[in-house]
């Protein structure tokens, strides 16, 4: 054949870079040339050309060596890209009734990395109007006919890198330091919760957490989670487990397993100066609203009537707003050594800043103020009114009310009249201090009685009205945590959802306190301003970066985290997690 032949010169003098590479790698291999003479021959460095022999060996190990250099066609129908598939996916979810985030949730968990802006516009295109506003079941049906599509299976997260974007949850990832720096993590592993054969007690934990800060409803309504990356992430998983998974580890929990979570708590946050001398006490009733003959009337606030529930029994420092202690094993006839109850829980627990309780007149009797007294707490409470007082008060004239300002909840003050006394009281073994109130008008005058006598009227009537903040945080409780709606009528199951609560509700309170002007929020003011976020999550085998899409609170947010910069979340293996702002809203 002649030299100049364009065919024998396509094969001795390859232009092309992956052909050369493929026929030097040939004649070194083939034809037994030297590293000098393949260099020479192909115009090569003699160390490009060991660089080109080491990484084919390494490549031929791996994986097949012919996709080195071929590429592989196949006969038949282009298929389709990724970006049609998840287009006729979000099309088809759509039909099905579902909204924007929905579809969201269930795309991600099928490997697209699409944003919900990408999905509103797809909808538009396709001209989908935007959806009416939906009941409770017809969300539940929605959901329910895209069952098909399924997630994945919950396991413990692996040490590789990937990137996924993650819907409204992302901001729950912002308490994930908060957890490691006070050591909460720790708390719950030796607090006795079962593990599974999958999960250990720490992950299986933070499952509940992360619903309960996610502002989930109720586990069996619906359980389109389960496809979150983001909640997943939160816990130390791939994705959270399902409904059954839940319902079947609530039964192996003990109310020692919760008692031994509380006691830790309040060890740990009594050291970091986050409980005071007071506690306030006060009942709520969780209803059932199945079949539960066993159950006894209690009356609720919310609904205004009695109905068949469980009685629980909260305590919360006024100051921070940490909930201290709650019991959901409360009936009529235990109901009045509930305060002699927790006395004992805070004693055991280690902590031994409790001066003062504070409830009102229906919390105890009076035969049980004796025994507070005999035990050095300080109580203050309400005396039930009688005619007679009432009446005896009325005859009281102007010059023996004494007028104090007070300092409400919003800052304002206020002119209230008082008269500062001692009595008996049937049942007490001593005489009680009565601080007897009214205010301008015909408002009937409220006692607060106490044995406290050092403490200046106004100090004691101040300490009393921080005791409405338990009955508002008892009404945030049933209202962003879901304590109405609980799927079961056994005590000991809504004893765990209630110190799951109790846990995810302290988070909060801790992550408001590094938020300035926000440190007294509501848990649903501080989820929708700060946690309900979405974005972005890049993961390698030291680090997690969080990228936190635009929003109006979110450089307060970022300045609250800068403190966590170096913190590596254990259940995360180790990895340092790090939160910034996205270029994107």
């Amino acid at each position: 054949m002649n030299k100049n032949d364009p065919i024998k010169n396509f094969f001795i003098n390859p232009e092309n870079s992956t052909q050369k590479r493929y026929e030097a790698l040939r004649a070194f291999f083939c034809e037994d040339k030297t590293a000098q003479q393949v260099a020479k021959q192909f115009n090569y460095t003699i160390s490009s050309v060991y660089s080109l022999i080491a990484d084919f060996k390494e490549q031929h190990k791996s994986t097949n060596a012919t996709d080195y250099f071929f590429v592989k066609h196949t006969s038949g129908r282009k298929p389709k890209s990724k970006e049609e598939g998840a287009n006729s996916l979000i099309i088809s979810l759509r039909k099905k009734y579902l909204s924007v985030p929905d579809i969201k949730a269930i795309v991600d968990s099928q490997g697209y990395k699409i944003s919900e802006k990408y999905i509103y516009d797809i909808l538009k295109k396709e001209g989908f109007i935007r959806l009416p506003r939906r009941d409770q079941q017809t969300k539940i049906n929605a959901i329910n006919s895209a069952k098909n599509i399924h997630a994945v299976k919950s396991q413990q997260l692996k040490k590789n890198s990937e990137a996924f974007n993650i819907g409204d949850s992302l901001g729950v990832l912002c308490l994930l330091p908060y957890i490691k720096k006070f050591g909460i993590d720790k708390i719950i592993e030796t607090s006795g919760y079962p593990s599974t054969q999958t999960l250990p007690a720490l992950n299986s934990i933070l499952c509940f957490i992360a619903l309960k800060l996610s502002n989930v409803r109720r586990y069996s309504s619906d359980d389109i989670w389960c496809m979150n990356r983001g909640l997943g992430l939160f816990a130390g998983l791939n994705v959270l487990p399902k409904t059954a998974w839940f319902t079947s580890y609530s039964h192996r929990v003990t109310r020692d397993m919760n008692i031994k979570l509380l006691k830790g708590l309040n060890k740990l946050l009594s050291s970091y100066g986050y409980l005071s001398d007071t506690a306030n006490l006060d009942f709520t009733a969780i209803p059932y609203w199945g079949e539960a003959s066993h159950l006894e009337n209690n009356w609720s606030g919310k609904r205004g009537k009695a109905l068949e529930s469980i009685l629980a029994v909260l305590a919360q420092d006024p100051d921070t707003g940490i909930i201290t202690y709650g019991d959901t094993n409360v009936r009529h006839n235990n109901e009045a050594e509930t305060a002699l109850e927790f006395l004992d829980f805070y004693t055991h627990s280690g902590n031994k800043n409790l001066k003062y309780l504070v409830f009102d007149s229906k919390f105890t009797t009076y035969q049980n103020l004796s025994k507070l007294n005999d035990r050095g707490i300080k109580f203050i409470t309400i005396r039930r009114r009688g005619k007679n007082i009432v009446a005896n008060l009325d005859k009281k004239e102007n010059s023996e009310w004494q007028k104090i300002r007070i300092t409400q909840a919003n800052g304002r003050t206020k002119e209230i009249k008082i008269i500062d006394s001692m009595v008996n009281l049937k049942g007490y073994t001593d005489k009680v201090r009565q601080i007897s109130i009214t205010g301008h008008g015909k408002i009937k005058p409220a006692l607060i009685i106490t044995n406290d006598f050092e403490l200046n009227p106004k100090s004691i009537v101040q300490k009393y009205s921080k005791r409405w903040l338990v009955e508002q945080e008892i009404s945030e409780q049933i209202h962003f945590f879901h304590l109405n709606k609980v799927s079961s009528s056994v005590v000991i199951k809504v004893d765990f959802d209630l110190t799951m609560t109790i846990l995810a509700h302290n988070l909060l309170r801790l992550f408001a306190a590094d938020l300035t002007g926000f440190s007294h929020n509501s848990a649903i003011t501080l989820y929708e301003k700060f946690l309900q976020n979405s974005g972005f999550a890049e993961m390698n085998d030291k680090n997690i970066i969080v990228s936190l899409k635009k929003k109006r609170n979110l450089p307060l947010l970022l300045t609250a985290l800068q403190q966590f910069k170096k913190i590596n979340i254990p259940w995360l293996h180790n990895r340092n997690l790090t939160f910034v702002g996205a270029s994107t809203s």
